[in-house]
């Protein structure tokens, strides 16, 4: 019988990272096909120190008082916790690990290809190509905005907002920002700092949403916001669906005054509006901001080294 700690897990995650933590625990991994059924296969995990679950399960009061008496730790395989009740967490003296700072750059990446792809009219271009419907180069086809020399305003200057920024740069943007403080010079690198969300999206022909999510930023982006922008703003998130006001962005997308959106997070995913379906000034891939496989196995490495010390710290004496 193994001596190794058992750790649930929600998802098999892939090879790699299973592979990096089966050095270290013994993986029970769930079958369940949604939220939950994974909570009660976790339920039923008597035995279990510690469970990795996704953003896609959602651990409420309920759902946490619900979980075996043996479980020390509940780690989540993303940088956010907004699925997890916190609180009930510590009553519980439930550790949550997650896994910042690893993702940073990958996120940072993917927001240029939606910046890019919403401007340029990726989406379109490829439909032309792909549909075999492109007849050839012409002098009006699929006109779109620079991104050269443009105002961005990154509502959330925090790792990820700083990252964005620093590529930014590289293609001579005016850089703009919000965040609940300001930052100190050597971090804003000459990023001007606006006081509201307001004054931000006023200033921005490229609005990007890099703020963590908490309840107080649900529905943030709201039409009174979207009015703010220039016209002909291009708005990506990299942050969380529920920012935004699906159909304050959607009309603004249809009315002209917004003129493209690159999104890789929906409000409700995998279920998303139907329009973001079929608009063609909306780029969108699906929920991919860390997909690079050196970032998921850092990401698998730091919730392995951060459970091993939980584990280490609060073993039964």
């Amino acid at each position: 019988m193994s001596s190794k700690p058992i750790v649930f897990m929600s998802s098999p995650l892939f090879p790699e990272a299973r592979e990096l933590l089966a050095e270290h625990f013994t993986l029970h991994i769930g079958a369940g096909s949604n939220s939950a059924e994974n909570q009660r296969q976790l339920q039923q995990q008597t035995d279990a120190v510690a469970a990795i679950i996704t953003l896609s399960d959602r651990y409420d009061q309920k759902a946490i008082a619900a979980l075996p008496s043996s479980l020390r730790a509940l780690a989540t395989y993303s940088v956010g916790t907004d699925h997890i009740d916190l609180a009930a967490a510590q009553a519980r003296n439930l550790v949550v690990l997650s896994t910042p700072d690893v993702l940073t750059e990958s996120c940072a990446d993917t927001a240029l290809l939606l910046m890019l792809g919403a401007a340029r009219r990726a989406w379109e271009g490829l439909k032309l190509v792909k549909g075999g419907q492109w007849t050839g180069w012409a002098p009006d086809q699929l006109l779109g905005k620079d991104v050269w020399g443009q105002r961005l305003g990154i509502f959330g200057m925090g790792r990820i907002g700083q990252a964005i920024a620093r590529r930014a740069r590289g293609f001579g943007m005016q850089l703009h920002y919000h965040n609940r403080r300001q930052l100190p010079a050597a971090k804003e690198q000459g990023a001007h700092y606006h006081h509201t969300l307001a004054e931000l999206a006023a200033q921005s022909d490229f609005f990007c949403i890099a703020c963590p999510p908490s309840a107080a930023t649900r529905g943030i982006i709201s039409s009174d916001i979207l009015q703010m922008l220039p016209p002909g703003a291009v708005v990506v998130n990299i942050a969380r669906g529920d920012m935004v006001d699906d159909p304050a962005l959607l009309a603004a997308l249809k009315n002209g005054k917004v003129a493209a959106a690159g999104l890789d997070v929906f409000a409700g995913e995998p279920a998303v509006h139907p329009d973001w379906k079929t608009l063609d000034n909306v780029f969108t891939l699906p929920h991919l901001g860390s997909a690079t496989l050196a970032t998921r196995l850092s990401m698998a490495a730091l919730l392995r080294d951060g459970l091993l010390t939980v584990l280490a710290e609060t073993r039964p004496k």
